[in-house]
């Protein structure tokens, strides 16, 4: 999470989370709350209580205009053009060649398409979509609004005491509320593994929203550090670090996002790139290694074969608070990709043994619509 500290971005919240005691670092350009009492007492809260995070960092859209959904499908493989109003869809930004630019959430509010797409990305995102989507849409920036997610099993009703109608919501469900006269976005989502929801909100407002949720004894502010290893337990890829330009969606491990219709379609960008590995033909695959021992290992480390020569490499690793072990994502070959076959990573000169396993490590824990 190191980076420059030169020209920082302050967040609509940046005073309140130093009143709190937050340790602040640079990340995607802003200055960041990395822990508030310590990132293992923070992740416990947050998969047994309620955990409010900042993630105003995050890139806010609107794409308006007839016919945004079937533009935006030109750039991503989802199948946009079907998707409900306040229903969400995850999908990937893509490239030319297929490699993956960003991933990102895309709600359909009934009017317009809202996009929420990673804060070190958002720049080049709005750059390349704007020159990719046809002239007569509109792509607006929200960047006078924050953005709270409030995660755990208690979420649920910790928000209800504030907005009540937000109770109605299923996972990967969105609607426009109110509190206190003041306007809210709220989507049930977001990046932990466990029921939640992302709120949008005025910056000007976001202060007074984030004391009345913390003033809930369920619900805690909880930093990025915390965040990072949720989303590890998860199995959920972090942009940057487990997918970038170079990787293409079944490489990934995302071969979800690749719709049944889009693949039949074939007329995104990159889709004679992406369709030649899909769904098993890719050289290596993202994996989850279970870690042998108590050390983690960490981002970067090397996965070896018999001989010592890198086939692989880890891009996301941690010690996991849930499972009291460590645990890591790691790109592989694709021979070595099953559950269950042991791999060799190198950290420091020193081989440790690894299993593949099957992601999420931790149940995921949303808050899904009932089947007919």
């Amino acid at each position: 999470m190191s980076e420059n500290t030169d020209n920082l971005k302050q967040l609509p919240l940046g005073d309140w989370h130093r009143a709190l005691g937050a340790r602040m670092v640079p990340f995607a350009g802003y200055e960041m709350p990395v822990q508030y009492e310590g990132v293992m007492a923070e992740h416990i809260w947050t998969r047994t209580e309620a955990g409010l995070f900042d993630v105003s960092h995050m890139g806010q859209l609107q794409l308006i205009g007839e016919g945004a959904a079937e533009a935006l499908e030109k750039i991503t493989p989802g199948n946009l053009s079907a998707l409900a109003a306040g229903k969400i869809r995850y999908t990937l930004l893509l490239a030319p060649d297929g490699g993956i630019l960003d991933d990102l959430m895309v709600t359909n509010t009934g009017n317009h398409l809202y996009l929420v797409v990673n804060g070190a990305t958002k720049h080049d995102d709005i750059a390349y979509m704007r020159d990719q989507l046809p002239g007569h849409l509109t792509l607006n920036h929200l960047e006078d609004a924050a953005l709270l997610a409030l995660q755990g099993p208690k979420a649920g009703a910790a928000l209800a005491n504030l907005v009540p109608d937000s109770a109605g919501l299923y996972f990967m469900e969105a609607g426009s509320f109110f509190w206190n006269d003041i306007p809210l976005g709220i989507s049930r989502s977001g990046y932990t593994g466990e029921d939640g929801f992302e709120i949008s909100i005025a910056a000007e407002h976001a202060v007074a929203l984030a004391n009345a949720l913390t003033d809930l004894e369920e619900v805690r502010p909880i930093g990025l550090g915390a965040r990072d290893s949720l989303r590890l337990e998860a199995g959920l890829p972090l942009y940057g670090h487990d997918m970038n330009a170079a990787i293409l969606p079944v490489e990934a491990n995302l071969a979800f996002a690749l719709s049944k219709a889009r693949r039949e379609e074939g007329n995104f960008a990159g889709a004679e790139q992406v369709l030649a590995q899909y769904p098993d033909k890719a050289e290596k695959m993202r994996v989850g290694l279970f870690v042998d021992g108590r050390q983690p290992i960490r981002e970067g480390a090397a996965v070896i074969d018999a001989s010592g020569a890198a086939i692989g490499s880890v891009t996301s690793g941690g010690f996991s608070p849930t499972l009291q072990r460590p645990v890591a994502m790691a790109y592989v070959p694709t021979a070595l990709a099953q559950s269950g076959t042991a791999i060799t990573v190198e950290q420091r000169g020193r081989a440790i043994a690894c299993t593949v396993a099957d992601m999420p490590f931790v149940p995921h824990n949303y808050h899904r619509k009932p089947k007919p």
